[in-house]
């Protein structure tokens, strides 16, 4: 099983950009501790405050639906 490793990423993508997490989710009206658990969710969800916070680190985030049998 591949664990997500969107900690890690958004963890080297602040370090990158010379911002924190709280930085982030100040840019994105939102609390520092819900940006925690977003990226710390080992399902993987994907919603909007995702999509925002991934977007404010510079990434181009395109969402694909994909219908599973």
């Amino acid at each position: 099983m591949v664990k997500n490793n969107i900690e890690v990423d958004v963890k080297v993508k602040c370090i990158e950009n010379g911002t924190t997490q709280a930085q982030i989710a100040e840019d994105i009206q939102t609390t520092k501790s819900y940006v925690n658990r977003v990226i710390k969710k080992p399902n993987g969800v994907v919603n909007n405050t995702f999509v925002q916070m991934m977007e404010a680190l510079g990434y181009d985030i395109e969402l694909t639906y994909v219908k599973r049998k």
